[in-house]
């Protein structure tokens, strides 16, 4: 896990972020290249390369990136009208940046089935 992500590089303050939400666990920001009005990734500050690493970790952690995710949709007033929160795991979950994320998307009316 010796590669330097995008997300490692805001994390260390070399790329500036729009920070929505941040407490010791977790950095959600908004995506450079949104998916939906309201596009957030939720971060964990410790890192951890994919969803299925969270298997070997601890579950409160695991917890503190959820809580981030909801903390950050309440800190922008999502919770009336709703949003979606995603986790995409490997090449044909389409993660792009080997750092596992959670997006929150919201601002219109999301469809179903996603995929």
């Amino acid at each position: 896990m010796s590669e330097v992500t995008i997300f490692d590089r805001v994390l260390a303050g070399e790329i500036p972020a729009q920070v929505v939400y941040e407490d010791e666990h977790v950095l959600a920001f908004q995506d450079i290249m949104p998916q939906a009005p309201i596009h957030v990734l939720v971060i964990p500050k410790q890192k951890k390369r994919c969803y299925d690493d969270l298997a070997d970790t601890n579950p409160e952690e695991v917890g503190q990136l959820f809580v981030g995710a909801a903390r950050a949709a309440r800190a922008l007033g999502l919770a009336e009208n709703g949003y979606r929160v995603v986790i995409n795991h490997g090449r044909d979950g389409q993660q792009t940046v080997d750092y596992i994320h959670l997006h929150l998307l919201a601002g219109r009316q999301m469809i179903w089935p996603p995929g």
